[in-house]
């Protein structure tokens, strides 16, 4: 599970850092708004937590802006504002949840865990057909489409469409891909993400007149109508 951490605290980035780690969670952090919420719309989150007095944009700035957006990654505040009025505020304007500093962590892990199983679970209530311009990907029969041409797809082919259309519109780097679509934990130093790239470029953009598969030069790949 991804977890982004916008905190400007150092000590209690760390501290969080270390206890999501040794809960095999993989931990991104930024210290101020800004980065904080390029970050969460530019990347894959399973949840956020986000504290309020940030530097550069306050955390209900960011949080407007995200839900602005329409990213819907499941967000916890993590204040020391707790009055009632503060905790209103923060989950008027779209978080999930709201723990007041100090805190303790098996609360706060607790309270994430039950965040990303909320999330899960209306994941797989969502429709089964992912879309993205005029490519379709139907999950259940497997079935790719363009503009009502039929894509023959490999396995790996498939795995890798349907984990960036499930990321539209956020850059997706090596890194994850060598995780979430090929398993691997470590990078093999080889070619093989940039050989399947091809392969599903040429497949879903090859004699289409606007391309859907992109690469952010020194980021990683985006697919974007």
């Amino acid at each position: 599970m991804r977890v982004l951490i916008v905190e400007d605290d150092t000590e209690v980035v760390s501290f969080l850092s270390r206890g999501f780690s040794e809960q095999g969670y993989s931990v991104v952090s930024a210290d101020n708004g800004k980065d904080g919420l390029l970050l969460a719309t530019t990347e894959p989150f399973d949840v956020i937590v986000l504290d309020r007095m940030l530097p550069e944009m306050d955390g209900i700035s960011v949080l407007k802006r995200l839900r602005a957006a329409e990213v819907t990654t499941p967000i916890l505040i993590l204040s020391a504002l707790g009055d009632v009025d503060k905790r209103v505020e923060g989950l008027k304007a779209g978080s999930d949840d709201y723990l007041t500093k100090p805190f303790a962590f098996s609360e706060l892990l607790a309270r994430v865990q039950a965040l990303a199983r909320r999330s899960s679970s209306a994941l797989e209530a969502e429709p089964t057909l992912l879309q993205v311009g005029d490519l379709t990907l139907n999950l259940l029969t497997r079935r790719a489409e363009r503009a009502g041409q039929t894509i023959e797809l490999q396995p790996r082919e498939y795995r890798l469409l349907e984990y960036l259309m499930r990321h539209k519109g956020q850059v997706v780097t090596r890194t994850m891909l060598l995780e979430q679509v090929w398993d691997y934990h470590f990078d093999p130093q080889t070619n093989v993400i940039d050989v399947h790239i091809s392969r599903l470029r040429s497949k879903i953009d090859k004699d289409f007149a606007t391309p859907l598969l992109h690469t952010v030069r020194g980021a990683g790949y985006k697919i974007d109508a």
